[in-house]
């Protein structure tokens, strides 16, 4: 069993935040392979699915970004899992908007939903990155990320939504070098 961790705020006026945009793909990862109903456990909002032969467990903490890793630490304990079956969905300034890198570990560039699971677990986890962009001066950061996508931005955003879920299997499988490259290909289209 996998859990893959999507980080963001709970509740209705944080839904389109760029800081949301973890939330964002599992939503649509569940919503692209028939995941089962979302259920309260954890300390969030859970829902159990296969993708390809592998189950994974989505969990999005209902904690706030800041105990992330309270929720995230709860469901690894619950299915005594090491931190090689978690994966994190989180937005990334220093990633160009729309781009999605993944790796294992690294730093935790101020990000306070990584700092809170690496508080609880430890650094080594896969990390799914999905690049926001940077408003150019630090003053700007967090009104960046705590707001909400523009419109103009909308149609590239479902596209690369829908890309991380089109090629999901690949992260079920533990090739990550093959979900970025499937992932590039299907944003040029």
């Amino acid at each position: 069993m996998q859990i893959w961790a999507g980080l963001g705020n709970p509740g209705p006026q944080y839904a389109m935040h760029r800081h949301n945009v973890g939330f964002m793909a599992c939503d649509v990862i569940a919503e692209m392979h028939g995941f089962g109903p979302v259920q309260k456990k954890f300390s969030g909002w859970v829902q159990e699915g296969r993708i390809g032969r592998e189950k994974v467990l989505l969990l999005k903490p209902a904690t706030y970004m800041n105990e992330s890793g309270r929720a995230v630490a709860e469901a690894m304990r619950f299915y005594k899992l090491e931190t090689d079956a978690l994966t994190v969905f989180h937005d990334e300034l220093d990633l160009a908007p729309f781009k999605v890198k993944v790796r294992t570990g690294g730093g935790l560039a101020g990000h306070n939903g990584l700092r809170s699971i690496n508080q609880h677990l430890g650094p080594e986890f896969r990390r799914v990155r999905i690049g926001i962009g940077h408003p150019g001066h630090k003053d700007r950061v967090t009104g960046h990320v705590l707001g909400n996508f523009a419109k103009a931005e909308m149609d590239d955003l479902v596209q690369m939504l829908g890309a991380i879920g089109a090629e999901a299997e690949w992260l079920a499988n533990g090739d990550d070098a093959r979900f970025m490259s499937e992932f590039a290909l299907r944003m040029q289209d």
